[in-house]
């Protein structure tokens, strides 16, 4: 391997060629630099760090007009979506401080390798089964703390100087917006960058061609050099985890040991004390999961829909009182063509994932969610406390 710069390395593996380049996501510097090196050396394929749903985003523009709400909902993957949505974000808004387009040397090595002939090859892992593993593998806590933290970094980024952009060459984009949540739970820099370096160092070196340019973002670059000589299993990288049995077990436990405190309360301390129990439990539920979805600015009848819907899904593992919530918004404000084309501008303010419909109803289920989680946790001292 030979290192022809701070940013480009040099590896051959029997009788090719691969140039690796190191970028900044946000980088002026680092679009000039990809060009540059793909017309000067003309490979026979350029790799660049993008998953299959990330090109789509770049070469059909009009994509998000596709997305199926309700599907979203029904299969559980809003906090993909929008956790998706808000990396996205980040991301535009320090591009577009600096006026550049986002990810703009990814395109920038699409466009100059079509140019050159080369093959456009795909070296990184799907993102929604990155998070998705991310998702897995945290607890409530954590999922609460991840949440709270995606919503924050919707903010200022004032103080993000062109030094500092330069800066982020040394960490992944993803990496750089869970920096500080990362301290706390470490098993996330062991997903968002350990999985993904064996990842993209796999799938480069097996690119097809003679001569292969790479374009990554530099903070992979070490981790690319450290696995290159590792044998790597997609499949496993691939596939996600199984849901902790001690999460799935609980599911089931807490809502059993809820209807044995409303049993014991009603034979033991007579129809008043249940009577008592129900109406805490009504209120801790519906009130919490109803402030949820007031917070997200639902539609007053999908407050009302989670009020009522809380303190019956709270004892049903199968059902979210989020989902139902989720639905019922989607249904009284459908999502119309103008809030899938304004989107992209949305998302770059707090106000705007307030305001736009789809987004909005991503907000919606997990509020609601979380808000009937807190009911539950707050209902059942309470009850306790009743017996």
């Amino acid at each position: 391997m030979t290192d022809n710069s701070n940013d480009m390395f040099r590896f051959t593996l029997q009788d090719r060629e691969i140039i690796l380049l190191g970028t900044a996501h946000v980088s002026r510097e680092s679009a000039r630099l990809v060009t540059s090196v793909i017309e000067k050396e003309r490979p026979d394929t350029v790799c660049v760090e993008l998953c299959l749903s990330r090109y789509q985003t770049i070469e059909q523009k009009n994509k998000w007009q596709d997305t199926d709400i309700i599907k979203v909902i029904k299969e559980k993957k809003v906090f993909l979506l929008l956790s998706n949505l808000l990396l996205t974000s980040f991301q535009k808004r320090v591009a577009k401080k600096f006026d550049i387009l986002p990810g703009q040397e990814m395109i920038q090595a699409i466009e100059t390798g079509r140019a050159v002939n080369a093959e456009i090859y795909l070296a990184d892992r799907d993102i929604r089964i990155t998070l998705a593993r991310i998702w897995r593998t945290m607890g409530i806590w954590g999922k609460l703390k991840l949440l709270v933290h995606f919503v924050a970094s919707v903010g200022d980024i004032e103080d993000i100087t062109p030094e500092a952009v330069e800066e982020m060459k040394q960490q992944d984009m993803l990496q750089t917006l869970l920096e500080e949540i990362g301290k706390s739970l470490p098993q996330l820099k062991s997903i968002l960058i350990d999985e993904r370096d064996q990842y993209l160092s796999h799938k480069i070196k097996t690119a097809p061609g003679r001569k292969i340019v790479a374009v990554v973002g530099a903070g992979h670059v070490p981790g690319i050099k450290k696995f290159w000589d590792q044998d790597t299993d997609l499949e496993k990288l691939e596939t996600l985890p199984p849901k902790r049995k001690g999460l799935e077990i609980l599911k089931w436990v807490i809502p059993s040991l809820i209807l044995a405190i409303f049993v014991v309360g009603f034979f033991w301390g007579g129809s008043q004390t249940g009577a008592h129990m129900l109406t805490w439990w009504i209120l801790a539920n519906g009130i919490l999961a109803g402030l949820g979805a007031l917070i997200a600015l639902a539609h007053p009848v999908t407050i009302l829909s989670a009020v009522v819907a809380a303190p019956l899904t709270s004892l049903n593992p199968m059902v979210a009182a989020g989902w139902v919530s989720g639905l019922v918004e989607t249904v009284l404000r459908k999502p119309k063509v103008k809030d899938f084309e304004a989107l992209p501008d949305d998302i770059l303010s707090v106000k705007g994932f307030w305001k736009n419909k789809i987004t909005r109803i991503l907000l919606v289920v997990v509020f609601t969610n979380l808000g009937s989680t807190l009911g539950t946790m707050v209902a059942i001292p309470l009850l306790l406390k009743l017996l």
